[in-house]
């Protein structure tokens, strides 16, 4: 896959559908790579007149590492949130959404829709705050503004989350992943066994960073409630989300949709944290006729 230089590092990424199109651009979750977006997904996207392009965020994948970079843990960070206390991590999700503009800057695209997944989510609201001027839309996925007082995961799924594999060795790492994955996915759509296995292990084998796990859940804790900064969003938003989220469940997005000005909010029933087979045709169809939707307005407009 090639790279490029962005805001500073080195990024990985990779795009399909016909260039001409206009740009979406791909921001994934805490501690995921690029390739936890399904082949699936992003080919109906392109198949819906997108050019799809993916990468994967700073400290994660094949993108630069902060190696040697001290971050608190994940303990010392909850608590000291729970106190609200300041918390010095090694970077912001600022710094992140600026990653994923310095992606549209290597690649001379000048707008694009822009699509975050959980903390993508989070990255992605953050761009639409710092460079309006660069987002056609934003589309805000199974994330949340940050306020405390929302309901919190599933304890079942945040211990899933947070836990530790027994070992480095690839078949306890490919468990791990695959006990993460059925604590915080779907309840009305299980995995299929095999392609599960199939993807946490090609996931495995492209790479495993834990520190960079643990300095985007600092950038995370640190950046607090986004509420009155996500007012001053001028894209044209779309909010979507699982009603059955064991993660950040689904009040996260009616928050989300009532700060963002005009934000439209849409939910799939049985849908959890993740993005199964079943809910690719529905999830890019929704994604595509919202994109669709804002340059329709523009064309009309021009």
């Amino acid at each position: 896959m090639p790279q490029l230089t962005a805001n500073g590092i080195t990024i990985e990424y990779d795009e399909r559908g016909n260039p001409s199109d206009p740009t979406m651009l791909m921001i994934m979750g805490v501690g995921a790579q690029m390739t936890f977006w399904p082949d699936e997904l992003l080919d109906e996207l392109a198949g819906h007149g997108f050019r799809v392009i993916r990468f994967d965020n700073r400290d994660i994948g094949l993108s630069h590492k902060f190696h040697g970079v001290k971050s608190p843990g994940i303990l010392k960070l909850l608590i000291w949130d729970r106190l609200r206390l300041p918390i010095n991590t090694p970077y912001s999700l600022s710094d992140m959404a600026d990653d994923a503009i310095g992606v549209l800057d290597a690649l001379a695209v000048e707008r694009a829709h822009v699509v975050g997944a959980s903390m993508g989510g989070m990255i992605a609201q953050h761009a639409a705050i710092r460079h309006p001027e660069r987002l056609r839309s934003l589309t805000s996925v199974m994330s949340t503004t940050g306020h405390r007082r929302l309901p919190p995961a599933g304890k079942h799924a945040m211990r899933a989350l947070t836990r530790r594999p027994s070992s480095m060795e690839e078949d306890a790492l490919v468990a791990h992943g695959k006990m993460v994955a059925r604590a915080i996915g779907s309840p009305g759509f299980p995995p299929d066994e095999g392609r599960l296995e199939e993807r946490v292990r090609a996931n495995v084998r492209r790479s495993v960073y834990p520190e960079g796990f643990i300095r985007q859940m600092g950038a995370i804790v640190a950046d607090g409630d986004r509420r009155e900064r996500l007012r001053q969003v001028k894209a044209p938003t779309l909010v979507l989300h699982g009603d059955d989220d064991p993660l950040i469940p689904v009040a996260h997005a009616h928050d989300t949709a009532a700060h963002i000005p005009q934000a439209r909010l849409v939910t799939f029933p049985g849908w959890g944290h993740d993005l199964p087979l079943a809910m690719v045709e529905p999830v890019a169809r929704t994604i595509a006729e919202h994109a669709r939707s804002v340059e329709s307005e523009r064309a009309a407009a021009a």
